[in-house]
């Protein structure tokens, strides 16, 4: 993985985030009891995987390699 951008971009790591913190919101709501907080944590997960795939739309994901390239990539993590 050290040859690649796996990750390490502004979309992937606000997406993980945004997600993180609903998947907190969503916990805590769930050992008090409380169905309604627990789905808006849910909810928040899914708005940072839209949220990621939507920074990495507009060009701040990892660009994605030519077939050549994704050769090459694929050779060197074997190796």
């Amino acid at each position: 993985m050290a040859g690649s951008n796996h990750g390490h971009t502004p979309a992937a790591w606000t997406g993980v985030i945004i997600a993180f913190i609903g998947f907190c919101v969503s916990g805590a709501f769930m050992v008090l009891a409380n169905p309604i907080g627990f789905w808006a944590g849910i909810v928040i997960v899914a708005l940072g995987g839209v949220v990621g795939m939507a920074m990495k739309a507009a060009g701040m994901g990892a660009p994605k390699p030519a077939h050549e390239d994704l050769a090459k990539a694929i050779a060197a993590a074997k190796a």
